[in-house]
């Protein structure tokens, strides 16, 4: 079987946290997954990047590398950015690549890599104006895109890891 490789780019919300189980169900999916984070994210998670980087057989990133460092990842067949937090959201629509995760995720769309990703935030920033403009920046440039509101309530939703995998396996097979 040809494994193909997945850009796992995670920002700073609660999701973050499950994506021990999202390599592990990526990896079942055939993936080879390499995950980035953000630096807010790697510090949520620094007691775990080394069992990560161990689960996904790559380095955790979350930094740009020195000019002259070799690349570290083989190139995505896909790129899946979960949470892609209000900041993100408006940051990879932009351009603005200023963090790893965010210049990944505008290659990969400069690249036609696919890309999927699960906005998260709550309601009050997905009033701010310029978010409706960013996410239809991302769909337009072909980013297929889940939305999950991050406000609490009683019973939240559950985040969409495994909608946001299967449409990541049909996508992928299509290219």
């Amino acid at each position: 079987m040809t494994t193909k490789t997945l850009y796992l780019l995670c920002s700073a919300a609660p999701p973050v946290f499950d994506v021990a189980h999202v390599i592990e169900d990526a990896q079942a999916r055939g993936w080879s997954v390499c995950l980035g984070l953000t630096p807010t994210a790697a510090h949520w998670l620094a007691e775990s990047l080394d069992g990560l980087a161990a689960l996904t057989g790559h380095p955790v990133l979350w930094q740009y590398p020195l000019p002259g460092e070799p690349e570290q990842w083989p190139a995505p067949d896909a790129l899946l950015y979960a949470p892609a937090t209000f900041n993100t959201v408006n940051a990879w629509a932009l351009g603005l690549t200023d963090r790893l995760t965010v210049g990944l995720a505008a290659e990969a769309l400069g690249n036609g890599t696919p890309a999927t990703a699960i906005s998260c935030t709550n309601s009050a920033l997905a009033a701010h104006p310029q978010y409706e403009i960013s996410l239809a920046t991302l769909r337009n440039a072909g980013v297929q895109l889940l939305l999950h509101d991050n406000t609490p309530t009683d019973a939240p939703a559950p985040f969409p890891w495994a909608t946001a995998l299967g449409g990541l396996d049909t996508t992928a097979a299509q290219h």
